[in-house]
């Protein structure tokens, strides 16, 4: 994993594929569910008050999933 991965999302990107996008939830509701469920769960940490650097990256996890489905959605129409 290289260190601005870690430092952006807690993870790898390639983790991210396969714990999110590669997911049953992805697979069976949508990434657009999996976007949501992670949204909640930011919001149910900042509730609790948890820390901000989880919470900020679990965001940043979010939007990459927006970015690859958009990205997706583009090779598709053309």
């Amino acid at each position: 994993m290289r260190a601005d991965e870690k430092r952006m999302f807690g993870m790898s990107k390639e983790d991210i594929r396969e714990q999110y996008i590669e997911s049953i939830t992805g697979k069976l509701s949508g990434l657009e569910m999996v976007v949501a469920g992670i949204l909640s769960d930011c919001q149910e940490l900042a509730a609790m008050g948890d820390n901000q650097e989880t919470i900020r990256q679990q965001l940043n996890v979010a939007k990459f999933i927006l970015f690859e489905m958009m990205d997706e959605k583009r090779k598709e129409s053309v």
